[in-house]
């Protein structure tokens, strides 16, 4: 019998339907990029109906980052960056980024979830994922001319960051406080959302 209210937003769900649904999800996703999974394809290999997966994550968007299983929604990250329009946009992203890599309770997991991205086959959760879900909508939401070259341009350099400062460490970019980070990056990325592209980008 219930002691108190009920929680809001959906149910959790049993654990085993959940984790069979998310185990069906991650390999999709990883074998199929994000446009040829389907949310009654993830049903029939976990054996579910697919108004169970929405009743339980909702749109395929939000399986996508359920099955990544990242410590934050990076949307929610995001959404402040937007908020704020475009001028100044580069600076915004990259402390948010940094707020959440420099976090040690929050960085271990996404150095896990890199590599992951890193192994053979996983680079269609970031090109046919990461991109369209969080980042192109982003580019969009600040009106940008060609987000679909901007965007990918922008996602570049901080792989790159990623790659040097949290993977491999390399000094003196592991060792840079944040805001000496932003000081060296932000205008880059605000070059890739604003600046004139070369004509044979565009």
């Amino acid at each position: 019998m219930s002691t108190g209210a009920a929680p809001r937003g959906r149910r959790p769900g049993a654990p085993d339907t959940r984790a069979a649904i998310l185990a069906a999800a991650r390999t999709s996703f990883a074998d199929k990029g994000f446009a040829g999974t389907t949310i009654r394809g993830v049903a029939g290999e976990a054996g579910v109906d697919a108004a169970l997966v929405h009743h339980y994550f909702g749109t395929k968007d939000d399986l996508f980052l359920a099955a990544m299983e990242l410590p934050v929604d990076p949307r929610q990250v995001i959404g402040p960056v937007v908020d704020g329009g475009v001028d100044g946009a580069g600076e915004r992203l990259l402390r948010a980024f940094l707020a959440l890599w420099d976090d040690p309770e929050v960085s271990p997991v996404l150095v896990g979830f890199v590599r992951s991205v890193l192994q053979p086959g996983g680079e269609r959760l970031l090109t046919e994922g990461f991109l369209p879900v969080v980042l192109l909508p982003v580019g969009e939401a600040l009106g940008l001319d060609h987000p679909e070259v901007r965007m990918p341009l922008l996602m570049s350099q901080v792989a790159g960051l990623i790659v040097t400062r949290y993977l491999v460490r390399l000094e003196p970019i592991a060792s840079l406080p944040a805001d000496a980070v932003v000081a060296t990056y932000a205008p880059v990325l605000q070059h890739y959302l604003t600046a004139d592209l070369p004509d044979l980008l565009r």
